[in-house]
């Protein structure tokens, strides 16, 4: 079973993201900024990251870094409210593999994670759209 942390400031925004991503059979665990997420992750390393690209307490690269530094490769997708090609660009570089417009809906998010997935070459999660 997959386990995603969800990072973001929105409490609405973690609870849909929860929801899908729970019905897709994934264990899901949330985190309200960069070291609460960060928290998590020395506790044990998700297979996925859905993080917004603004967190309240730390840059992108700083937590992305930071991920990084338990020698885990999650797959991250980061969440923007507008497409900003430059915050894209730089989130790759640093690690993350791919990107979701906020808001999202179930297809929009699956396909996210299914595209991420897919760029990385590793193994596919199991997702429906349904």
């Amino acid at each position: 079973m997959k386990r995603c942390m969800i990072v973001d400031a929105s409490d609405v925004i973690r609870r849909v993201a929860r929801r899908i991503l729970e019905s897709q059979d994934m264990v899901v665990v949330e985190a309200a900024n960069g070291r609460e997420a960060l928290a998590h992750c020395d506790q044990k390393v998700p297979d996925i990251i859905l993080v917004e690209a603004r967190l309240p307490d730390m840059a992108m690269s700083d937590f992305l870094h930071n991920v990084q530094l338990n020698n885990a490769k999650p797959q991250i997708v980061i969440s923007l409210i507008r497409l900003d090609i430059g915050a894209i660009m730089r989130a790759k570089r640093a690690g993350a593999s791919g990107y979701l417009l906020k808001p999202f809906d179930r297809s929009h998010l699956l396909g996210s994670l299914r595209q991420s997935f897919g760029s990385t070459g590793n193994k596919r999660p199991t997702m429906t759209a349904a």
